[in-house]
């Protein structure tokens, strides 16, 4: 049977209604999966109308395991409070709250499928962080939510593209406090979590490459001395619990050299080291994986592009490769 394939809507003042139907009605999935939108009802047919397509909705319970049928798209019908409220392209909070509704109950329906041995996935459309906070969500984008939501300690992004994957020891902290959060404990953790998700995706011996954080590597401490007294260690330890770790590895050179095969993984230092290497090798098709949950899950690598929402011109290319990649790995 086809992996089950769960997507909240996300930000219904953004584009992510517009590209799950353009992605849904994409005769490449066709088959290779078992979609199901959690959503408003209204809004998707509304972004059927916008992106011109023909699609029919299948409304579904918590309960529903039947086939899909072909041209019918299941839906989880989420209705949005306060609708009139919301206004593609504008900040809002009703906008926030849906967007949290939305992700709440698709995890609810993947726990639930869970209960009766039925593995899902989850692949999420963008949300908007300034919505989440006009809504009082107290979280600042989806890894920090599903954390919550399913009681999970610290997961872990990848991001993959062409081969090439990389992990993020820190993700949303300023420069400066990336910088001061690097300390050998945390370098050692991150190695061996960034190791074992490589084994639990199907890499069963895998090489990792770490990153250096200063310009050289640090130059022996002429440019910083966080090599030296963190990642240097921290390496040293993983190697010799039996990890194949290489670094720290200077960042201009490092991703080039696992997008050519070199590595089967990078520990990048911080948000934008590795954000920049993976868009600039393809920046539509850069997948985000969160590792760690329950659940799979994947989701597009761009905003809730307010400037052209509600216009039928998003590209669902983003969102159609984060589903390929979450039926590769489901598989």
């Amino acid at each position: 049977m086809p992996p089950l394939i769960c997507i909240p809507m996300g930000d219904p003042a953004g584009i992510g209604a517009e590209i799950i139907i353009k992605s849904l009605c994409d005769p490449e999935l066709a088959g290779t999966c078992r979609p199901v939108v959690v959503g408003d009802g209204r809004w998707l047919e509304q972004a059927v109308s916008l992106c011109r397509k023909k699609a029919g909705f299948q409304r579904i319970k918590y309960t529903t395991t039947d086939v899909h049928k072909p041209g019918q798209i299941h839906l989880l019908d989420s209705p949005i409070r306060n609708i009139d409220n919301i206004i593609f392209g504008k900040v809002s909070a009703a906008s926030g709250v849906a967007a949290y509704q939305f992700i709440e109950q698709a995890v609810d329906y993947i726990q639930q499928r869970a209960q009766h041995q039925e593995q899902g996935s989850m692949v999420t459309p963008p949300i908007n962080k300034l919505s989440l906070n006009a809504a009082g969500i107290p979280h600042i984008g989806h890894t920090e939510i599903l954390a919550s939501l399913t009681h999970t300690h610290d997961p872990m992004t990848l991001f993959q593209v062409s081969g090439l994957r990389v992990f993020f020891l820190t993700r949303h902290l300023s420069l400066r406090q990336a910088c001061d959060a690097i300390d050998e404990d945390r370098v050692f953790k991150g190695i061996v979590k960034s190791c074992r998700i490589l084994k639990s995706l199907g890499i069963p011996s895998p090489a990792l490459a770490v990153a250096g954080l200063n310009p050289h590597c640090g130059e022996n401490g002429l440019f910083g001395d966080e090599e030296i007294s963190a990642i240097e260690p921290a390496i040293m330890r993983a190697r010799q619990e039996g990890w194949n770790v290489t670094g720290p590895i200077p960042a201009d050179s490092v991703f080039h050299q696992a997008l050519n095969g070199a590595y089967d993984g990078v520990l990048s230092m911080y948000h934008d080291q590795g954000h920049i290497a993976t868009k600039m090798v393809d920046f539509e098709r850069t997948v985000s994986i969160t590792c760690g949950l329950p659940f799979l899950r994947t989701s597009v690598d761009h905003g809730t592009a307010y400037d052209i929402a509600g216009t039928g011109e998003a590209s669902e290319v983003s969102l159609t490769e984060a589903i390929k990649v979450a039926i590769q790995y489901a598989q």
